[in-house]
């Protein structure tokens, strides 16, 4: 069976991508890049998927909110 998953991806202040699995609570992976990044996330993905359940959840969409600081 073969289940898909949304992804964030961001960019940090070091240039490492970091990969985020909202429906996996605590599933996340980084690597230098994309290619690597997607290997690590499908990876960490079959690993939390061994000790919990995916919760459900519907993708929005992204936000950018501005605020003074």
């Amino acid at each position: 069976m073969i289940q898909e998953f949304n992804v964030v991806i961001e960019k940090d202040g070091d240039g490492y991508f970091v990969a985020s699995v909202p429906a996996l609570r605590g599933c996340h992976t980084q690597a230098k890049s994309l290619d690597v990044l997607m290997k690590r996330v499908r990876e960490a993905i079959e690993l939390c998927l061994e000790v919990e359940k995916p919760i459900s959840n519907e993708f929005v969409g992204v936000q950018r909110v501005a605020v003074r600081i």
